[in-house]
């Protein structure tokens, strides 16, 4: 737990030394109040009430109280400062963290895990340091300076106190002991109901339409079931702990009291007023220490959960990123030459390559075609090009430089991608297009008519507002051809020299595919671009189709070619097209 406080920023350290310097002020103004009741109490045993020593000593003991009281609203204060900044320190380091990540980063974390690292055990965290920071420093300054202090009065009593003590810290480290490994689960659980939910928002049209509600359910049902388990476990033992501090509290002011009265009646009646005196003081400080193992207590029952949510934020804090960038400018004189040599992948620890020694050559302004069956590794291979993940075997060239030699922000730069499943971001159309821009961009609105165009996005400008028109988050309330153009015309805009489409367009009608792959051929000839699809249509003009089967190459060429050479894609083909229509060129 104590790495994660690494995250403070000198500020919050200061602040911090701040509230313990006010928290030592409030508990010496605490235990220097019983010094004046016992004053008071000797003056009203020994039978010679002074209203002059009465208003002194209660004067002083309402300055004490009022000190006090302002020392821990200060310190209330100054600690509420401390959580919130440190909250938003770590939010702010592990949103950037994730976003270094690779996918294989990612996939070992699950996006609902990290999710609720960002958010539920980044709220712990902040909660303990709100609520746990001045106890943590109070609750031992008071008990170690109370028993300092009761230890010059009578043993018996001292003895009785120290018994009530260790009741309460065996107690304290039973149940915590109990309840540590449930609160461990807790956190797994909160990830499995967010990975539940989120599964069954997203996908809640497909749970309709297959009437599938009440297995959707009967899923969330096991997984809140559990979660309430352990909560219930672990609230009914800590709920033990506040019976036993009653118990123990109540006993040993009985303790005192009664071993006070068996004192006061073996004392001479000249030193009863001293030993009633010392009673209520006594009875003071010992109220001072039950409460400070009280307030260790509030600290142990929230201690476990915290413990769990800071060994759970450092794992993502401490994992590096596996692609690592370099921090110099390449320059070329080549744009959009892409060459594969020898490469090949395979996710995490399987060892089983998805991708194997695949080697060719994408020359500057050409269009690149993969096509294969479900499954044989297209989308991965073209994720290696901006590094979605790097290749475990070979090397991938651009411009004839290793991409591992390119800067992150050059290599964004020089490869624009438009993914197999359109993201939209709220906001508006406007935004979503130009998403990802650094700089102020020359022309942006003539800029974005272009990409619209090329995109053959015209349903913006049926839009009342245009290009400023609202997008939802997740871009829900437009169709997925509709968020799919949008996609393509973001990918346009950025005007890579290399645009990779990863099976964009199919969720376009043939019509508007062929329209749109038109407009890209003639707009940006000087563009490499790359198309991964499963339509026969959409990639038999291009200027080198690969087919891939198993993660092989099983042939490379024109499509008239492959339809002679390659058994696998003139398979493909024909299973889409007729051989009239194969024989025929494409209208467009």
């Amino acid at each position: 737990m104590f790495k994660v406080f690494k995250n403070l920023k000198a500020r919050d350290v200061i602040f911090i030394l701040i509230c313990a310097g006010l928290v030592v002020v409030q508990v010496w103004l605490d235990l220097t109040m019983p010094d004046y009741t016992q004053k008071l109490a000797e003056s009203v045993s020994a039978g010679s009430i002074d209203m002059e020593k009465v208003l002194a000593n209660g004067g002083m003991m309402l300055l004490c109280a009022v000190g006090s009281m302002l020392s821990a609203m200060f310190c209330g204060f100054f600690a509420a400062q401390i959580a919130a900044n440190f909250a938003k320190t770590l939010r702010e380091k592990l949103f950037g963290n994730i976003l270094r990540f690779s996918n294989s980063e990612i996939n070992k974390f699950s996006t609902p895990s990290l999710i609720t690292r960002t958010t539920n055990d980044v709220v712990q965290l902040q909660m303990f340091m709100a609520m746990g920071l001045q106890m943590l420093i109070k609750a031992p300054v008071t008990a170690i300076w109370a028993i300092a202090k009761i230890s010059n009065s009578s043993i018996e009593w001292t003895r009785a106190v120290l018994v009530c003590v260790i009741v309460i810290v065996v107690t304290i480290l039973t149940l915590v002991l109990t309840a540590y490994p449930k609160f461990k689960s807790i956190q797994k659980l909160t990830d499995n109901l967010n990975d539940v939910t989120r599964e069954n928002i997203s996908g809640v049209r497909v749970v309709r339409a297959f009437n599938a509600e009440k297995y959707q359910e009967k899923k969330f049902d096991n997984v809140n079931d559990a979660i309430t388990k352990n909560h219930l476990f672990t609230s009914r033992i800590m709920g033990l702990m506040m019976p036993v501090m009653m118990m123990a509290m109540n006993g040993v002011t009985l303790a005192i009291y009664w071993i006070g009265a068996y004192l006061v009646n073996d004392a001479e009646i000249a030193g009863r007023a001293e030993v009633v005196g010392n009673m209520s003081a006594f009875t003071q400080y010992a109220m001072q220490v039950i409460g400070a193992f009280m307030m260790l207590v509030m600290i142990f029952i929230i201690m476990p959960r915290t413990l769990v949510s800071a060994k759970r934020i450092n794992e993502v804090l401490e994992t590096e990123p596996t692609i690592d960038y370099k921090s110099e400018e390449i320059k070329s004189t080549t744009r959009g030459k892409i060459e594969f040599k020898n490469v090949s992948f395979a996710y995490g620890d399987s060892g089983k390559p998805c991708i194997k020694n695949v080697s060719f050559e994408i020359n500057s302004g050409e269009t690149f075609a993969i096509i294969g069956a479900t499954g044989t590794g297209k989308s991965t291979l073209v994720n290696l090009i901006p590094r979605y993940y790097d290749v475990t075997g070979g090397e991938i060239l651009i411009d004839g430089v290793n991409i591992k030699e390119y800067p992150e922000e050059q290599l964004e730069r020089i490869v624009s991608v438009a993914p197999q499943k359109a993201t939209l971001f709220s906001g508006d159309i406007k935004s979503n297009i130009t998403y990802g821009c650094k700089e102020e961009v020359k022309d942006t609105d003539e800029r974005i008519k272009r990409s619209l165009e090329i995109s053959k996005s015209d349903f913006v400008n049926n839009l009342s507002d245009g290009i400023h028109a609202k997008v939802a988050q997740g871009g829900t309330n437009y169709s997925g051809g509709q968020k799919q153009r949008l996609s393509i015309a973001r990918a346009v805009f950025k005007n890579s020299e290399i645009m990779i489409f990863d099976d964009t367009f199919s969720a376009l009608d043939y019509k508007t595919d062929m329209l749109v792959r038109k407009a890209i051929r003639e707009e940006l000839s000087d563009t490499t671009v790359i198309i991964v699809a499963q339509r026969i249509g959409t990639i038999r003009n291009a200027d080198k189709i690969l087919v891939l089967h198993d993660g092989e190459i099983a042939g490379i060429g024109k499509h008239e070619d492959l339809m002679k050479n390659c058994d696998i894609y003139k398979e493909i083909a024909l299973s889409q097209l007729s051989a009239e229509e194969l024989s025929g060129k494409e209208s467009a």
